[in-house]
């Protein structure tokens, strides 16, 4: 029934009563082996697991070994960034004309069916701005005189479901919110490290 690389060879079988009372034998849960990595591999835009499998260890069902070694991600389409919920970053900046509400924002996206998590993140750094008196700069000792201010940067950061709802849609719905909107940016798995057991 399994072949000699599958996880599952070696587990018990258990049997188990079906409501008509009928006997049925199946494979126990197989509990995650304690596995150690040789190397790190850095995921890639086309990764996908049975091809890292052939790749490292010339066998492309052996997915399941780099599976073990990443217990972090239960799902293995998770571990390379592969399944439908995505989070993407949205730099956003208050329009022309009135101050839009930050809070009607908010609720605008959570309405939207698919988005799963809305947050707003608020980023000051300190830049240099001459002091000015009708347009003209301020001077001290003939010098300008120059002061630090805080400048802030907002970006919405929005967990989404993309068989729902897209970037495209999203960025629509804070711009009828008031609000200019830079290119999504991902936050993907693309770029992080996966850990690559020895064969066994």
């Amino acid at each position: 029934m399994f072949t000699k690389s599958s996880r599952y060879r070696k587990i018990a079988n258990v049997v188990i009563k079906d409501v008509r009372g009928r006997s049925l034998v199946s494979k126990d849960m197989r509990p995650l082996p304690q596995v150690s990595a040789i190397f790190q591999h850095t995921i890639g835009e086309t990764d996908r697991l049975d091809h890292l499998a052939y790749r490292f260890y010339r066998q492309s069902r052996k997915w399941w070994r780099i599976c073990d070694a990443n217990p972090d991600f239960m799902n293995p389409q998770a571990l390379l960034g592969k399944l439908p919920i995505v989070t993407d970053r949205f730099p956003v900046r208050s329009g022309h004309g009135p101050h839009p509400s930050w809070n009607s924002l908010l609720n605008a996206l959570t309405s939207v069916v698919g988005v799963m998590d809305v947050n707003l993140v608020e980023e000051a750094t300190l830049v240099s701005q001459q002091l000015r008196e009708n347009g003209q700069p301020i001077r001290l000792d003939g010098k300008p005189v120059t002061i630090m201010v805080d400048q802030f940067k907002h970006t919405v950061v929005v967990t989404y479901n993309q068989m729902n709802t897209s970037a495209t849609a999203l960025t629509t719905v804070m711009t009828a919110a008031g609000f200019e909107v830079s290119s999504a940016e991902p936050i993907s798995r693309v770029g992080k490290p996966i850990a690559i057991p020895q064969d066994s």
